[in-house]
């Protein structure tokens, strides 16, 4: 081994609490990086609502309410007991799209948090099992078809917002880790 090169010892994981803050954060970038793929899509389709109406559509009954705001109806149904009323539609499906990109992206906080490195493109494996999940769930409850009834385009479509959703998602918690580490003494090899 040559002497005078110096080890450099391998970043300690981030605790499991500074994991899940910055995959949280994190998941709320992948998320408006998902937004602006499916935005630039589009405007270049001719769309003219700007990103504030688009992003921020009005919703006033549940039929018109997106698969976040469906999923997130049965759930607090369920619990409550009790039948949420339409004019909730809009908050709800608004909340619980961004709520579950960042619930999602804290366990991958947890699970990049405890790699050896970190690295940016850990997010588009994690962005492509998201797009997956959603064609096994949102089937069984009723929300979607089979992944085998779409064309190929529009999972193509879907997948790579998806794959934007995790770039956005790893490029940020990856950015968040090595301030973290670099504020908190500790190597990382960026």
């Amino acid at each position: 081994m040559d002497s005078t090169r110096t080890e450099q010892p391998a970043q300690r994981p981030l605790t499991p609490l500074a994991a899940v803050a910055a995959g949280v954060l994190a998941g709320v970038v992948g998320t408006a990086t998902m937004d602006a793929v499916r935005y630039v899509r589009y405007r270049r389709a001719g769309g003219k609502d700007s990103p504030k109406d688009w992003e921020f559509p009005p919703v006033h009954d549940w039929d018109a309410a997106p698969d976040p705001g469906q999923v997130a109806k049965r759930l607090v149904e369920g619990f409550t007991q009790r039948e949420l009323p339409a004019r909730w539609a809009w908050l709800t499906s608004t909340a619980a799209h961004w709520a579950y990109g960042s619930a999602a992206a804290a366990l991958y906080g947890i699970a990049a948090g405890s790699a050896r490195r970190a690295h940016p493109l850990y997010g588009l494996p994690f962005g492509a099992a998201v797009w997956a999940a959603g064609y096994v769930a949102l089937p069984e409850a009723g929300l979607y078809q089979p992944i085998w009834k779409y064309p190929p385009k529009v999972l193509a479509d879907d997948l790579t917002a998806h794959l934007g959703y995790g770039m956005g998602t790893g490029m940020s918690f990856w950015l968040a880790v090595t301030a973290y580490t670099r504020c908190h003494g500790r190597h990382t090899d960026t």
